[in-house]
């Protein structure tokens, strides 16, 4: 059984059991969450499609930290005119756990 579920403006596959980083929450560890925007569950050969959301689906999760990600470097240079700018930034996650799929 899987979901296809929005969480924090980005779409994610999600399994039960499955532990994923998504864009910094507002919440604590160890906090439960319950994502009601999901487009599609699939339960062995049955699909159901939303349009565009399932109506009464949710999607349920653990809060298991707050992490940040590797740091990105963001190099501008233009040639033959001595410009160049270096900038960077580590970009705050969360992690949580898929509890369950409901319908």
């Amino acid at each position: 059984m899987f979901a296809i579920v929005s969480i924090a403006g980005q779409q994610f596959k999600v399994t039960e059991g499955q532990e994923i980083f998504v864009h910094q929450l507002e919440a604590n560890e160890g906090d439960s969450m319950s994502f009601d925007q999901v487009h599609l569950v699939e339960n062995d050969s049955a699909t159901q499609v939303g349009t565009p959301v399932l109506a009464g689906a949710a999607v349920n999760a653990t809060v298991l930290g707050h992490q940040k990600g590797d740091k990105v470097i963001v190099f501008k240079k233009k040639r033959r005119k001595g410009y160049q700018v270096k900038n960077g930034h580590r970009q705050s996650f969360t992690k949580i756990k898929i509890d369950s799929i409901s319908l």
